[in-house]
């Protein structure tokens, strides 16, 4: 995977990166509030499916 990740384009990557950290530090606020974990991986999993359909449509 990693050797992957070097293959893919500075922009990709960036924005991979800023986006992992935004679902990590999403999740940790639901486990601060004490969120079930399937509320919480549901709507973590929303929000990564709609990252993802914006990378598929960026130019």
């Amino acid at each position: 995977m990693h050797r992957r990740w070097g293959l893919a384009p500075v922009e990709a990557r960036l924005r991979g990166q800023d986006g992992n950290r935004r679902l990590h530090a999403r999740w940790q606020r639901f486990d601060a509030r004490g969120k079930r974990t399937t509320v919480a991986n549901v709507a973590i999993a929303r929000e990564l499916a709609g990252w993802c359909w914006t990378l598929g449509v960026m130019d």
